[in-house]
């Protein structure tokens, strides 16, 4: 089997020195460059050929979820690992959607390491066990259900989809406008949702837009 022409992302030199020395004796790696910055390693992948990235998600010039798209653009043939302190199911899943072939924790074992390393350039995905039990965790939207609306809170929130400010749905819908916002808050709160951004994005999610 051919060397795995393999570089390394992290934004702290020690971690990219550690893992260099963790993988020195692996038969079908070879560790070619070691990077602090996104922008550095595109810069390299425009000149050289990459069979694997292992990438940090937090970079000081780029997120490390818009680099794998960024890196996938460049060679679709590249491999990438995320290898990660964070635990948000959500970023997990963002990383995966945006072309990683695997997420491991940095607190993985080398054979967990090995493992997905040799599953990702078979083409498969791959995950720490750790990983693997935030992904199988229910979020907690699935667990609270979809929230049941009233017909206000319905007509309101169809209202905010459609762009318009508290005001103009008072003035719709004869209600101060005071009572809207009140509808808004708990329409917030229900979904369990922080701004009106999200509150669109989960609302259409469960179909209730």
């Amino acid at each position: 089997m051919p060397e795995l022409l393999t570089a390394i992302v992290d934004d702290h030199p020690i971690v990219i020195e550690g893992l260099k020395t963790l993988l020195a004796n692996e038969e079908n790696l070879r560790i070619v460059s070691g990077f602090c910055k996104g922008e550095e390693l595109l810069s390299y992948i425009e000149n050289n050929k990459l069979d694997l990235v292992l990438l940090d998600i937090t970079l000081p010039d780029i997120n490390g979820i818009e680099l794998c798209q960024r890196i996938k653009q460049l060679s679709l043939s590249t491999s990438i690992l995320i290898l990660s302190n964070h635990t948000e199911r959500s970023i997990i899943m963002q990383a995966i959607q945006n072309g990683a072939s695997g997420y491991l924790l940095k607190n993985s074992s080398i054979d967990e390491l090995r493992h997905c390393i040799s599953e990702a350039v078979k083409g498969n995905i791959c995950y720490s066990k750790e990983v693997m039990e935030i992904i199988s965790r229910p979020s907690k939207n699935e667990l609270q259900g979809v929230p049941r609306l009233t017909r206000r809170e319905k007509e309101i929130l169809v209202l905010i989809a459609a762009g318009k400010t508290s005001q103009m749905i008072a003035q719709e819908l004869f209600l101060s406008p005071l009572t809207v916002d009140t509808h808004r808050k708990n329409l917030i709160q229900k979904f369990g949702v922080k701004n009106v951004a999200e509150l669109i994005m989960e609302a259409s999610r469960q179909q209730q837009l």
